[in-house]
């Protein structure tokens, strides 16, 4: 079913400050971004909600509208700053949740949330999709970590991996009416990548991509040319940079045009030529986020769930 005319960037998104981070240890197999640190988990959660904070500041002194829920301490939850994997909303008021692969991260998904913006705010929605049914066959796509999302187009890009299964991917598109370009990648050290929001992003104007990490040939070449087709510029990053999260960045509209936001670490891993691409479509907002990163394996986009629903 093909939904509505949809914008590619939202004005709004929802956050989840983190009760109680840590690194998660059912993530930690699939996740070669993920690292631990020698910390109390009190110490690391102070820390943690700190950097979230800052971020929270930044995108709403550049216009943001964000929507900020406190986590849950009586949970096992210790991804839940990362709400973008179990959420995704559109532009003809659906919802979706989606199946995931750690036992600890199902704990993440909340109703009330959605509850909340539908009652509380000029948002609302019109039907909920639930994939979550596809964890009972251990079939897993985590959000808009697995999906990259053209959503003027109607793509859904996916790296397929443990936590991104064909048949929930399928699932996905014969519901909201989207096309699939699935591929399958690895980092420098030929180890799959574990999210697609990983190695690209789309936005209105531009992607960015690392098409070195697609492993077949055929599958590099149909994904560039489907981003250079819908006239997008594609802005390239090279497997060695991928550590400091160049990609996991999400446009966003703002009262004074788009920005886009991605950690400093990302951005400080850019070379000239590609910061100098990136901003001709946005302005850069940055913010520091080193114990979010290392711990969870993520960065800014991932901590930023888009609420696209009508108003």
């Amino acid at each position: 079913m093909a939904g509505q005319a949809e914008a590619q960037s939202a004005s709004a998104v929802l956050m989840i400050r983190p009760a109680a981070f840590c690194d998660n240890p059912q993530t930690r197999p699939s996740n070669t971004f993920q690292s631990g640190i020698s910390d109390t988990k009190r110490s690391v959660t102070a820390r943690v909600c700190a950097e979230f904070d800052s971020l929270v500041d930044v995108l709403r002194s550049n216009g943001v509208v964000t929507y900020v829920f406190e986590g849950r301490a009586q949970r096992d939850a210790p991804d839940e700053v990362f709400p973008n994997n179990w959420v995704s909303t559109h532009a003809d008021g659906t919802v979706v949740l989606y199946p995931m692969m750690a036992g600890n991260r199902r704990h993440e998904r909340r109703s009330e949330l959605l509850k909340t913006i539908d009652s509380d705010t000029d948002y609302h929605t019109t039907r909920m999709i639930d994939l979550t049914a596809h964890e009972r066959h251990h079939r897993y796509l985590e959000g808009t970590g697995s999906l990259v999302l053209d959503r003027i187009n109607r793509i859904a890009y996916a790296n397929l991996s443990p936590r991104t299964h064909l048949d929930a991917l399928e699932d996905f598109s014969k519901q909201l009416g989207y096309e699939i370009v699935s591929f399958e990648a690895t980092d420098d050290q030929e180890r799959p990548i574990y999210h697609t929001n990983v190695l690209m992003s789309v936005g209105t104007g531009f992607a960015v991509i690392c098409s070195e990490a697609i492993k077949a040939r055929t599958k590099r070449a149909r994904v560039l040319e489907s981003l250079r087709s819908s006239g997008r510029e594609v802005i390239e990053v090279r497997r060695q940079q991928l550590t400091d999260f160049p990609a996991n960045l999400l446009e966003l509209v703002t009262p004074d045009g788009p920005a886009i936001a991605l950690s400093s670490r990302a951005w400080g891993s850019l070379d000239k030529k590609q910061r100098g691409a990136l901003a001709r479509h946005g302005r850069i907002v940055t913010s520091t986020i080193p114990t979010i990163e290392r711990m969870g394996g993520g960065s800014v986009r991932c901590m930023l769930a888009e609420i696209h629903l009508p108003h």
